[in-house]
């Protein structure tokens, strides 16, 4: 099986790019939103310890506040990435056991920033003009 990644700036039209290749069968993740869900689910102890009991509220993130915490600083952000980061890989690598596809598509905006596309056998980029 291939493991093709796509990215992009914001709005570039990496969501529309995937549904193409989703109405095409195509198996697609997400990382963005298995970022967010492994947050709010499996990651709540370990950035509460980091960033304070009160970032979660009744079980809800309050993003604001994690905002202001996590990107004051290169270290902080560091910090946070190095939480989710390697929960997100982990959790792909068990999405891909699921997949039954010639290939597969891992759908994230920092593919290149994060280091994670090089476990990737290809990589798209979207680009667009801002005015489409």
């Amino acid at each position: 099986m291939q493991h093709i990644g796509i990215t992009g700036g914001i709005g570039s039209g990496k969501t529309t790019i995937c549904n193409i290749f989703a109405q095409l069968g195509i198996p697609i993740y997400n990382a963005d939103i298995r970022a967010k869900f492994l947050v709010q689910h499996s990651l709540q102890q370990e950035i509460s310890k980091e960033f304070g009991s009160d970032i979660f509220k009744n079980g809800q993130l309050n993003k604001e506040l994690l905002a202001q915490r996590a990107f004051i600083s290169k270290e902080q952000t560091d910090k946070l990435n190095s939480i989710v980061h390697p929960a997100v890989e982990e959790d792909y690598k068990k999405w891909q056991l699921e997949q039954d596809a010639f290939y597969t598509l891992k759908e994230a905006a920092l593919l290149i920033e994060s280091g994670s596309y090089q476990k990737l056998d290809a990589l798209i980029l979207v680009l667009a003009p801002l005015e489409i």
